[in-house]
């Protein structure tokens, strides 16, 4: 444990002993993620060094982190004679988490220029969807920025990123998406986006405008994405068609009751605004959250498909976690 601030002395003792007794894999774990990349990675060629037998056994490495470098000391350790890395898939673990698999996996392959003399036989097409099953099954969201697996890691939203990646990929990703398990990437279009991604867009719905009518087009999209975070098809569509600048609200969720207990059946009403005004609506269901969805599905009167669905506390309590 902590071998980063363990007496370096001691440290030789114990590894040499341990291969002596017949280990053939050395776990050398900076438990505490104390030490930088540069301290981390002089201590694995400090052992290969000065523990006489090292060259019986594989070196692992163990690495959190609590100061955001266990990838690089991960990386570091290896460069130095490490062979193998213990890792977790989205980098869960204790406290600030555990190396990032997928992190350490595609920074080799994608790196292959710089770490040359290493690989991996992770079928890294996987890593998406495995990503995604760890977190329905622990019911720990991924955070959208996360490198790799991140919702946003290939997602576009700034006009000179987009301009970039229309016209040539690579000029803003260095992996292609569908190398770790994305179909492609995302092009968000928001305020920030230039004509270039709108024009993108429109093609791939299927208008072609010509340079005049971009102008126009786009000085509509910048009024509509000035009010929204992010601008739909169906806004675009809009916009096409000249009706309206923006998708309003067709339902409104005005207010909710739950009933559910051990012994009855899970009832829950809802009462939906719409241009006829407030709708009332009840459904039994599997379960609370089952009956809201087929209470909300006789007011739209629209077969509605649930795809994904998480529960979050707002705050630390004795309620609901997730």
């Amino acid at each position: 444990m902590d071998a980063g601030r363990t007496e370096l002395s001691y440290l030789y003792e114990v590894v040499e002993a341990t291969i002596a007794a017949g280990a053939t894999i050395v776990n050398i774990p900076e438990t505490v993620g104390w030490t930088v990349p540069s301290e981390f990675g002089k201590l694995i060629a400090d052992i290969k060094a000065n523990v006489p037998n090292i060259d019986r056994a594989i070196i692992s490495v163990h690495c959190h982190n609590d100061l955001g470098l266990a990838v690089a000391n991960s990386l570091v350790a290896i460069e130095n004679g490490a062979r193998q890395v213990e890792c977790t898939m989205n980098g869960l673990g204790e406290r600030a988490g555990n190396t990032s698999l997928e992190e350490v996996v595609m920074a080799i392959r994608t790196r292959r220029d710089y770490f040359s003399d290493y690989y991996t036989d992770i079928n890294t097409k996987e890593i998406v969807p495995i990503s995604r099953r760890v977190s329905r099954t622990m019911g720990i969201p991924v955070q959208p920025n996360k490198a790799i697996v991140g919702a946003n890691a290939f997602a576009h939203s700034s006009g000179i990123h987009q301009d970039g990646i229309i016209k040539q990929r690579n000029t803003f990703e260095i992996i292609d998406p569908a190398d770790v398990g994305w179909q492609e990437s995302q092009i968000i279009l928001s305020p920030r986006s230039g004509r270039n991604a709108l024009r993108h867009r429109l093609g791939a719905l299927g208008y072609e405008v010509t340079p005049e009518q971009i102008e126009k087009i786009y000085a509509r999209f910048l009024e509509v994405a000035d009010k929204k975070k992010e601008v739909h098809d169906a806004d675009l569509e809009a916009i096409m068609r000249d009706e309206v600048r923006s998708i309003p609200d067709t339902f409104q969720l005005e207010y909710i009751q739950v009933v559910s207990g051990t012994k009855i059946s899970p009832t829950t009403t809802v009462g939906v605004r719409t241009e006829a005004g407030v709708v009332e609506e009840a459904s039994t269901g599997d379960g609370p959250v089952d009956a809201a969805y087929k209470a909300i599905d006789r007011v739209a009167k629209i077969p509605l498909l649930l795809t994904d669905y998480n529960i979050s506390a707002v705050t630390e309590g004795k309620g609901c976690h997730r």
